[in-house]
């Protein structure tokens, strides 16, 4: 028997009208409707999750003070990123120093090599014609290679432990005398597998860990290392062995010379990385780095994410990705190097590069509103080549006649770097210019103090433009 449904609603209110069912509707019809309607509803709460969703993004990015660390490759910018972690996220930096025990020994170590191949090419060099000077520095210096040819196993082995890989990178060589030895070869390791060393071998998972697998390659290492520390150390501080190094421009990295001077402290069995000697250890990583931060007690205050990328030329293509929605700018320029040339191309001066990158980005519309700091680095040894009569106005023409005094010379670069930003960016804006020298901790420690206050300040004053 055929019945009638009669639906009752409001025929005042429009919507009621609208979505009421249509009359004499069939059972058959009533089910496909509430299907459909099912299905509409279905997707209506998946756009509201996804707006929900999408404004947590939202409001948690206002509340993220986002940072580039910028610059060539060894201008410093690891080891800056080390400084704002030991200064603002200090119970992890504690928990973490342990693991970098290979790498400041892996550091010393090459070092050592370095200097090792240095002198085999130099024996290998001997000019016929001075046979007798030769064979007798050969002879002389053949029993340090001899009895030192452990530490190329040794190297070898702390190089597998940190999961590191030779660059791939051929370089461009105009003369042998301008980068390292052949025989160091630079090498680097992916920042997933860092991350992986660090996470195995800190806190309270060290013991388990290390014991296993870690300590025993770290202890074999120690006492090779210590079995050869006076034979290094000999060589070190041999005046013919630095006169060879300078005369073939031998390049060593800039924490050679301390961690050499330390071999003593570092090839103890007990020996525990000291804040400095993490912060002087240099691990080259591909990929990019990734640290979020809490930079201000405040509840409310914003979280910092500082991403720290590749500065060599192979790796700047990944830069321009990171430039989307950047608060700030922390570029370091080592002005240090104003005598010192590329290593992936030593046709290229490195201060010449910095200023080109500095260029590069004081003029991307990208960074347009972007907060612009800028490290003169490495004053520390700045001030000690000029103390040893290194001439700035040799390698850069346009210093003339001025004073070859580390004022002076660092006030030269400060206001060509910051006529740099007054001429090329895209719109005007202010630039916060710190002279560094990012081992000292000390100091480092007062200048993060005064970034993070800029940069915040900064950023809270454009949040209420909003």
């Amino acid at each position: 028997m055929a019945f009638s449904v009669v639906f009752h609603h409001d025929t005042t209110d429009p919507l009621a009208v609208i979505s009421a069912p249509p009359p004499n509707e069939s059972s058959h019809d009533r089910a496909a409707r509430e299907e459909r309607e099912n299905e509409a509803q279905r997707i209506s709460d998946l756009i509201d999750d996804e707006i929900r969703a999408e404004r947590a993004v939202r409001k948690k990015e206002e509340n993220t003070v986002k940072i580039l660390l910028l610059g060539q490759s060894e201008s410093g910018k690891s080891t800056t990123l080390k400084n704002f972690r030991m200064r603002f996220a200090r119970d992890r930096w504690i928990e973490e120093r342990a693991s970098w025990r290979a790498v400041i020994l892996l550091n010393l170590v090459r070092s050592a090599n370095t200097i090792l191949d240095a002198l085999s090419q130099e024996m290998d060099d001997a000019d016929p014609d001075e046979l007798d000077d030769a064979f007798k520095f050969d002879d002389y210096y053949r029993q340090y290679k001899v009895r030192l040819n452990p530490l190329q196993a040794v190297e070898n082995n702390l190089k597998c432990l940190l999961g590191a890989t030779e660059d791939i990178q051929p370089r461009k060589q105009i003369s042998p005398s301008t980068i390292a030895p052949s025989g160091s070869p630079e090498f680097f390791v992916r920042s997933r597998t860092w991350r992986n060393f660090l996470q195995a071998t800190r806190g309270p998972e060290f013991s388990r860990h290390s014991f296993q697998q870690d300590l025993p390659t770290l202890l074999d290492s120690t006492d090779v290392i210590a079995n050869g520390k006076d034979d290094i150390k000999a060589l070190w501080e041999d005046s013919r062995i630095q006169a060879m190094l300078w005369r073939r421009k031998t390049r060593l990295e800039d924490s050679a010379g301390f961690f050499l001077d330390s071999i003593d402290r570092l090839s103890a069995r007990d020996y525990e990385p000291t804040d400095d000697d993490v912060l002087r250890a240099r691990l080259r990583t591909l990929d990019i780095q990734e640290h979020e931060l809490i930079v201000d007690d405040e509840t409310d205050a914003p979280k910092w994410k500082i991403f720290d990328v590749g500065g060599s030329r192979t790796q700047r293509h990944a830069w321009l990705p990171y430039f989307d929605q950047v608060n700030a700018v922390i570029f370091l320029a080592p002005i240090s190097c104003f005598d010192e040339r590329l290593v992936e191309d030593p046709r290229v001066n490195r201060l010449e590069d910095s200023f080109i990158l500095w260029k590069a980005i004081c003029s991307s519309k990208l960074l347009s509103r972007t907060i612009l700091v800028l490290f003169l680095n490495k004053m520390d040894i700045l001030e000690e080549k000029i103390r040893h009569g290194v001439m700035v106005k040799r390698f850069l023409p346009s210093y003339g006649d001025r004073p070859n005094v580390t004022n002076d010379v660092v006030k030269y670069l400060r206001q060509k770097f910051k006529d740099t930003v007054r001429y090329c960016s895209p719109e005007p804006r202010v630039c916060h210019i710190y002279p560094t020298s990012v081992i000292d901790t000390k100091s480092m420690s007062a200048t993060l103090i005064s970034v993070r206050d800029g940069i915040l300040r900064e950023h809270l004053k454009r949040a209420d433009l909003f």
